[in-house]
């Protein structure tokens, strides 16, 4: 996304959104539900300058953890298990990128008024048949909410399943049709617009958005000047 760029074009450091992680804030969470902000975990997307934002395990973990789907202390032994089982990791990490990719077609066609790919439905019914098979009933304060489970060692997809599942619910719920691609020319992040007149055009009025209308203005002014100048 551009707002990656504009915030630093030198490491993946300034985003902003959710919780603190001991190393800052390293996602931007703008999607308004998990799943379109598993989506936004690629950088530029349209462009040929694309950015993998999901490098290594580390990062999902760190993405778990700043979305808030992954306690502290769930991500310590995530990342101990990842490296005791580096290529169980490595898996792990292509299971998240290919559910994120099918999560991302799936919603760009939706805000596209476009029927979604049969494959991307097909990938995000696999990754979510997984991710309930894991689903459990906690009792919590005395009373009971739906978990997952945290034993030793862990799950590598755990931090993938709650995603899944917001995916899933996101398609079946009354906000569907408030789903939308972000106009940056460079960007196509995906995200819910809330607003009251569902207007909303850009992920981050504050980068895409000035972005876009500082592009108009250039242009309108240099058609300006040579107007003057023929």
């Amino acid at each position: 996304m551009a707002g990656q760029k504009a915030a630093s074009d030198d490491a993946s450091t300034v985003r902003r959104g959710g919780v603190q992680t001991p190393k800052g804030y390293l996602f931007e969470i703008s999607g308004g539900r998990l799943c379109l902000d598993l989506a936004n975990t690629v950088d530029n997307r349209p462009t040929p300058e694309a950015r993998e934002l999901l490098r290594s395990f580390g990062d999902i973990v760190d993405w778990g953890v700043q979305t808030g789907v992954v306690p502290g202390s769930t991500a310590k032994v995530l990342r101990w298990a990842a490296k005791r089982h580096p290529r169980a990791a490595a898996q792990a990490l292509d299971r998240a990128r290919r559910a994120r990719e099918a999560i991302f077609r799936v919603f760009s066609a939706v805000a596209g008024r476009k029927a979604p790919p049969a494959s991307a439905i097909k990938e995000l019914n696999a990754a979510l048949a997984r991710a309930l098979a894991s689903r459990r009933v906690d009792l919590r304060g005395g009373r009971f909410a739906w978990g997952w489970p945290e034993h030793h060692p862990p799950d590598l997809d755990r931090v993938l399943w709650p995603a899944v599942l917001s995916a899933a619910e996101l398609l079946i719920s009354g906000e569907l049709d408030r789903v939308r691609e972000c106009e940056g020319e460079r960007c196509a992040w995906l995200f819910l617009d809330r607003s009251k007149n569902r207007s909303r055009r850009w992920c981050d009025m504050t980068v895409c958005g000035n972005r876009t209308k500082a592009r108009r203005h250039y242009a309108r002014a240099k058609g300006r000047v040579a107007i003057g100048t023929s």
